[in-house]
């Protein structure tokens, strides 16, 4: 993708996002549990970088962390702020976190980290765990060994490069997270969100695809959604159904620091 429309696609989050907070996915549980696994048991001061409108924030409240939420949309970080009074959300960018150094457990990148700057974000993130802390990056990608999501994909991501990939894709990984962090893991974990006709045509217009297309080809996109859910065979005559996915999860351990460094590590 060019890198003018990546940016303008990164960017076309802030007006929808009431909507975005009100239909994107939550995450299964067990995969936070695992992405966090390394620490141990405990409760831990976890970044969310591109926090969004805070659904992986608040997920990691419930399960009884201390939240820092970074996000550079002004709409978004209002949305979060409203519904997440525990946390304050600071304005930033992976490539320049508002953070002390070794100040936190872990970071997780929650359907964000395709939009990073990789080289420059891995520096920001070395500096800001603490050595033998986290860094976690996963995406919920829809399951499309079913057959109308195969089509439902095809429609709300119509820039798909030839490798399958496009700009909200989860298949935007790294193998390695820089050289202060060891090797990534890997794991998936699946789960499924109850839609309807109207909430699928929802979902879509939460989509960067969807956000900065011009009004007709906007127009277009609703009405293929629409004819896929009224006519596609396992969808016809259903008031609801559910859309899998599959959340993608990668997991790397914050190497020891040379002592000259200085730092230590911190538990919350």
């Amino acid at each position: 993708m060019e890198p003018d429309r990546w940016r303008q696609r990164a960017g076309s989050f802030g007006p929808a996002a009431d909507l975005y907070d009100q239909v994107r996915p939550g995450y299964p549980v067990a995969a936070v549990e695992w992405a966090l696994a390394p620490l141990g048991a405990g409760r831990w001061r976890i970044l969310d970088i591109g926090a969004g409108t805070g659904i992986m924030t608040r997920l990691l409240i419930s399960l009884g962390h201390d939240m820092v939420a970074v996000e550079p949309d002004e709409q978004m970080r209002q949305r979060l702020a409203a519904t997440t009074t525990a946390v304050e959300p600071l304005a930033g960018r992976a490539e320049a976190l508002p953070l002390a150094d070794a100040s936190v457990d872990a970071a997780i990148a929650a359907q964000a980290y395709h939009w990073f700057d990789r080289d420059r974000a891995h520096l920001e993130l070395g500096r800001v765990i603490r050595p033998g802390g986290v860094f976690t990056a996963l995406w919920n990608d829809r399951d499309e060994e079913t057959a109308w999501v195969r089509v439902y994909s095809r429609i709300v991501e119509g820039d798909r490069g030839p490798d399958g990939s496009s700009a909200d894709s989860g298949r935007a990984k790294s193998p390695s997270y820089g050289d202060r962090f060891g090797p990534a893991e890997f794991a998936e974990f699946r789960h499924a969100v109850t839609h309807t006709p109207e909430s699928l045509v929802a979902l879509l217009k939460s989509r960067s695809y969807f956000l900065t297309a011009p009004p007709t080809r906007q127009a277009a996109l609703e009405a293929e959604v629409r004819e896929l859910a009224a006519t596609h065979p396992e969808l016809a005559g259903r008031t609801s159904f559910d859309l899998p996915y599959v959340t993608v999860v990668y997991r790397a351990t914050r190497l020891p620091a040379p002592s000259s460094l200085g730092t230590s590590a911190t538990k919350s």
